[in-house]
């Protein structure tokens, strides 16, 4: 009596992605291409070229030649360069708290408001930030000049001794005013959207076990915004780590306050284009972003149990 083996039974093979799917595939690449494209020529191949520029260096009897991290050990045993990296971390540690400071207390304050002047406030306090940053330093270094500014003319008026905002002494308290008056009205609006979005039924509940306006604000809406906060807390730090517009501006009507090198950008930009040193400019814009990476990290890792992420 002959067996007969019995042949496993044979597996179907992992149906493949449907037509459908595949032109579904096609069509969400199609839409993407034109940002995908402009995104790497102008952004990708840029930083590629000037990683490649900080890893060499140039010279008239050498020419172009490998140097590898040279350029950046040097960045971080210049003086100038340290110096500036001191000074924008000064900064921020005036202006993050104070930018957000004053948006947090103004949204919590339209937040609370329920008439027509809360819209209006609201566009009122968001205006400086639609003001360009170089028409809005323009500005101010004419409300700010010693010679034909309001404040000196007021000062004449009143025979008082005309205040120069644009010395030593006072150039840093003059910036720090000219950005907290652009950004305050950005950040506001962010807190003010996610104070929104909060469920009215937790300020109800606050309010019935007695809770007054003010110990509705510091302890229900600022902790249920804090991830908020601690997103624009970074926003605002990079943006002061890479100070630039501003001080540039100024420096026209400042120039014995307002050096080339006061920040690292503008240190950068006078290597770059005033000695035509654009290796070395390129190292150092790579380390201030090393500095505003590891700035950034720090801050996040400090504040990971409010931002969620542990």
């Amino acid at each position: 009596m002959s067996s007969r083996t019995a042949s496993p039974p044979s597996v179907a093979e992992a149906p493949g992605p449907s037509v459908l799917t595949r032109r579904r595939q096609r069509t969400g690449w199609l839409f993407i291409a034109p940002f995908a494209l402009v995104f790497t020529t102008f952004l990708v191949v840029p930083l590629g070229y000037a990683f490649w520029l900080s890893l060499h260096t140039k010279s008239l009897a050498f020419g172009t030649r490998f140097s590898g991290l040279e350029n950046y050990t040097k960045a971080f045993t210049d003086p100038a360069f340290l110096e500036g990296v001191r000074r924008v971390l000064a900064f921020a540690l005036v202006m993050v708290p104070l930018q957000l400071g004053i948006a947090l207390v103004v949204a919590l304050v339209l937040d609370s408001l329920t008439t027509r002047l809360a819209a209006v406030s609201r566009l009122l306090v968001f205006v400086p930030y639609a003001v360009p940053a170089v028409i809005g330093a323009m500005m101010w270094g004419f409300l700010y000049s010693p010679d034909f500014g309001p404040f000196t003319q007021l000062s004449e008026l009143l025979g008082l001794p005309a205040p120069d905002l644009l010395d030593h002494g006072s150039i840093f308290s003059s910036l720090v005013n000219i950005v907290t008056w652009q950004w305050v009205g950005y950040y506001m609006v962010i807190i003010y959207s996610a104070l929104q979005g909060i469920d009215q039924e937790i300020y109800e509940a606050a309010q019935l076990d007695g809770a007054n306006g003010l110990q509705t604000a510091l302890r229900v809406k600022v902790p249920m915004i804090a991830s908020t906060m601690v997103l624009i807390t970074v926003f605002s730090l990079i943006g002061t780590l890479q100070f630039f517009n501003e001080p540039t501006i100024l420096q026209a009507v400042a120039p014995g306050a307002i050096t080339p090198d006061y920040t690292p950008n503008m240190y950068a930009y006078a290597q770059a284009f005033s000695y035509s040193a654009f290796n070395y400019a390129s190292a150092i814009s790579f380390s201030l972003g090393l500095v505003t990476f590891l700035g950034s990290y720090v801050f996040l890792f400090l504040t990971r149990k409010r931002n969620g992420l542990s």
